[in-house]
């Protein structure tokens, strides 16, 4: 199943998901700042091994998420949740996630933190400029 375009510019256009974990039956919720590879259809952000959602990724990597505009315009609300599995960057993708990150936002080269990417899974776009409470879904195919 293809991602609509106008999914993928949503997800282009900001930089701030709320990322979501779950251990225990304990939720967690973090900001972070990301970028986007369309062609891995992977979302791409740093984080320290210290934080409570790394710590809880270790133990459970299916994760949730979203990333929102900010409006109180109800005919111009957008924003995606998503679904998928997180996983620390390593050899080839480090070096391949770490320039697309360093592109995006150029000053994490100061930052000694790792590259973490979310394998996303499912997307549903809710775009009430198309109609009030659109929905765009995508998931991906076993």
């Amino acid at each position: 199943m293809i991602i609509e375009k106008r999914v993928i510019d949503f997800i282009k256009e900001h930089h701030v998901l709320t990322l979501s974990t779950a251990v225990d039956n304990k939720s967690y919720s973090a900001n972070c700042f990301y970028t986007y590879h369309e062609e891995d259809n992977a979302l791409i952000f740093t984080s320290d091994y210290e934080t409570k959602h790394i710590k809880d990724v270790a133990q459970n990597n299916y994760i949730s998420g979203s990333i929102v505009l900010e409006t109180s315009v109800v005919g111009k609300i957008q924003g995606i949740q998503f679904n998928g599995n997180m996983y620390e960057a390593k050899d080839d993708l480090l070096k391949k996630y770490k320039k697309t990150y360093l592109k995006r936002f150029p000053f994490a080269i100061l930052i000694s933190t790792a590259i973490w990417y979310i394998d996303l899974t499912f997307i549903k776009m809710t775009d009430n400029r198309l109609g009030f409470g659109k929905k765009l879904i995508w998931e991906k195919e076993n």
